[in-house]
C-alpha cells in the first residue's frame, strides 16, 4: 500500500484529504506543521508528499528544499496561493505538482494518481497485470492492448492515456491530468495535443470494435465510458 504524507495545517481540510485518500486505498500519515512533517519524513519512508505552503513551525518555502534534501520524494503542493510566480518557482525548484485551493477531491486524487504511478515506473517497478473492460484488454508489463482478440498499435503515450482511463473507470479527468500521465513537461494550456491523441485512440479502437470507450465530459475533460 502506497503511504502518503500530508501536511497540512487546517484540520478540516487534512482531515478531508485523509479520508478521501484512504477510502482509495492508501495509507496517509497526517501532520499539522512543518516541524512535525520534517520529524515523520526523517523516520518514514513515504512514496508522496502532500505540502501546504502556509504552515506553521516550517513554512513550505523552508520545508520542501529539506524534504528533497533527505530523499527525492515526490512533491504536490497545494496552497490557497494562486500567484503564478509561486507556481512557477515550486515547479522549477523540483514539485512535481502544484494544486490550488478550493480543490475537488476527484482532482486530488486524480493527480495523486499520477505522480504515484510515474514515480513507481522511475523505480523500475511493474505491476505485471492486466486491465480489462468489456472486450479491452491492457497489458501494463508489455505495453500491449487487445480487443476482440486483436491486437491494436497504440504509442507509448496514447497507452498511458487509455491506461489511465480504464484503471479509474469512475473519475473524470482534466485535460492537465491527462497531460501530467503522458507527458512529463508542465501543462500550458496545450489542448491540441491531447484531442488529437484521443481522437488517435478511438480511431485505433474502432478498427476492431464498435464500443465507445473514452466519453468526452465537455468543459472538463474525458472519463471511461459506460
Amino acid at each position: 500500500m502506497k503511504k502518503i504524507l500530508i501536511v497540512e495545517d487546517n484540520t478540516e481540510i487534512n482531515h478531508l484529504m485523509a479520508d478521501a485518500l484512504k477510502k482509495a486505498g492508501y495509507e496517509c500519515q497526517q501532520a499539522f506543521s512543518g516541524t512535525e512533517a520534517l520529524l515523520y519524513y526523517e523516520k518514514d519512508n513515504f512514496d508522496l508528499v502532500l505540502m501546504d505552503m502556509m504552515l506553521p513551525g516550517l513554512c513550505g518555502d523552508e520545508l520542501f528544499p529539506k524534504l528533497k534534501a533527505i530523499k527525492d520524494t515526490p512533491v504536490i503542493v497545494v496552497s490557497a496561493k494562486d500567484e503564478m510566480d509561486t507556481k512557477v518557482e515550486m515547479l522549477t525548484s523540483g514539485a512535481e505538482d502544484y494544486i490550488t485551493k478550493p480543490f475537488e477531491i476527484p482532482e486530488l486524487l486524480a493527480r495523486v494518481a499520477v505522480q504515484i504511478r510515474r514515480s513507481s515506473q522511475k523505480s523500475g517497478e511493474t505491476s505485471g497485470s492486466k486491465l480489462e473492460y468489456k472486450e479491452l484488454t491492457l497489458d501494463e508489463e508489455s505495453f500491449t492492448v487487445m480487443v476482440n482478440d486483436n491486437e491494436v498499435q497504440l504509442t507509448k503515450r496514447e497507452f498511458q492515456i487509455l491506461e489511465l482511463l480504464v484503471a479509474h473507470p469512475k473519475r473524470v479527468f482534466t485535460k492537465q491530468d491527462i497531460y501530467d500521465c503522458a507527458w512529463n513537461e508542465i501543462y500550458i494550456g496545450e489542448d491540441k495535443t491531447i484531442n488529437v491523441h484521443i481522437s488517435n485512440i478511438r480511431k485505433k479502437l474502432k478498427e476492431f470494435t464498435d464500443t465507445e470507450f473514452i466519453e468526452t465530459v465537455w468543459g472538463i475533460g474525458y472519463k471511461l465510458a459506460k
